[in-house]
């Protein structure tokens, strides 16, 4: 093995790979432009909607309740809501998102409310539609003051203080740092996305430097180079690595742009709403430990050479691109599944799912980025991944060197 060789053939494939236009689209544009401009598009988007839906006011119907005007009108009162007349096909109404909700009022409602005989009111609405959503928070909201209004008055009847039905307050406070909060609430998408990365920055350049040299017909003319056939297989391998590590870190580098750029746009007046709206509800803004998200990059290195290693040997007994695609591009699922169960709540790291590919990175590296660093976990997760990549990587060589696989017609 003659380490100047191998990176004379990096160098080659390094300097073909970023002439394609192909490669530079997946490796660079994809991740550094597309992805960000993406996320910032579709989160304006969807605030944007939001606040619309806020906006507006929902239509409700009452249902029955003739014989209760007190709750009539005590609906009809609030702004927030708009009565419309109530119609046979109400619910249909709902079904179309022609009305947002409706409350039905049991018939003497208001004479049961006088004989303090306990009663129920119904709200229909349409379960998962937004403006319908919002209609029975304020048809919730606005019920259950009406309710304590009630009790409040019925206590000044009998000369009874408010308190009596509240003898004590409830609060709760959150004692953990934003460090974890952040991790929880989105660390579980991190390695998701740096996995995935990994292995689709890997996959154009393993397929093209294998089962693309081999359609071209280039192949037998490298194989005569005098070079020895280990220093050609790492040197291409080194360029299918670098291709994934560089999607890895372009991302990396456009989400801290991304968040930068969605830091500045939260700042000002609605940076100090929303701080303030979490203070009086005692949540906390989530935040990553800086530290710990370059920590879960370093633990999808060897997942890295796990991949370019994995896609390189199996493209390279392909005959052609096309039929090389075929065999790589299922194995998406293989990557996505696995990623997929670390974000699951209740999935927790142990020494066995620790010896898991993939699944054991995405649970490390969601405590990684929450603060918390089991090392016994890490040192683990990073030998065991060492290891398998140590395999793949072997039987990559080893794939190479038959000439089986390489001239397969």
């Amino acid at each position: 093995m003659n380490a100047k060789n191998i990176f004379t053939v990096f160098g080659k494939e390094l300097r073909d790979m970023l002439r394609d236009r192909r490669t530079l689209m997946s490796m660079i544009v994809v991740p550094m432009l597309l992805m960000p401009g993406l996320t910032l598009a579709a989160a304006l988007v969807a605030g944007k909607v939001i606040k619309q839906a806020r906006a507006a006011t929902p239509t409700v119907m009452i249902v029955g309740g003739e014989d209760s005007p007190g709750l009539r009108a005590a609906l009809a009162e609030n702004k927030k809501i708009k009565i419309v007349a109530t119609t046979a096909d109400w619910k249909q109404r709902i079904a179309d998102k022609q009305v947002r909700a409706a409350v039905e009022i049991p018939a003497g409602f208001d004479a049961a409310l006088a004989a303090g005989t306990p009663t129920t009111l119904k709200i229909f609405n349409y379960d998962g539609e937004m403006r319908s959503s919002f209609a029975v928070g304020e048809l919730r909201r606005y019920l259950q003051d009406y309710r304590e209004r009630v009790v409040v008055t019925r206590l000044g009847e009998r000369g009874l203080p408010p308190e009596l039905v509240k003898p004590f307050e409830l609060k709760t406070e959150n004692v953990a740092p934003p460090e974890k909060v952040g991790g929880n609430a989105i660390g579980g998408m991190i390695p998701y996305f740096f996995l995935l990365l990994a292995f689709t920055g890997a996959m154009y350049p393993a397929m093209d430097l294998t089962a693309g040299e081999k359609e071209r017909g280039t192949m037998e003319t490298i194989l005569c180079s005098p070079v020895a056939r280990i220093d050609l297989v790492l040197g291409k391998f080194l360029m299918v690595l670098a291709a994934s590590l560089a999607t890895v870190v372009c991302s990396v580098i456009s989400t801290f742009v991304t968040l930068l750029i969605a830091g500045s746009l939260m700042s000002g007046a609605g940076a100090a709403t929303a701080a303030k709206a979490g203070a009086a509800s005692g949540m906390t803004m989530p935040a990553i430990d800086p530290v710990g998200l370059m920590a879960a990059v370093a633990m999808v290195l060897p997942m890295a050479v796990l991949f370019a290693a994995g896609q390189f040997a199996l493209s390279l007994f392909a005959k052609s691109f096309k039929e090389a695609q075929s065999y790589v591009s299922p194995l998406i699922v293989v990557i996505i599944l696995p990623a997929v169960i670390g974000m699951l709540p209740g999935v927790e790291l142990n020494t066995r799912l620790a010896l898991v590919p993939i699944l054991n990175v995405s649970l490390v590296s969601k405590e990684l980025v929450s603060g918390v660093w089991h090392w016994d976990m890490i040192a683990l997760i990073f030998g065991s991944s060492c290891v398998y990549a140590a395999a793949a990587l072997a039987l990559a060589v080893r794939m190479f060197n038959r000439e089986d696989v390489i001239f397969r017609a």
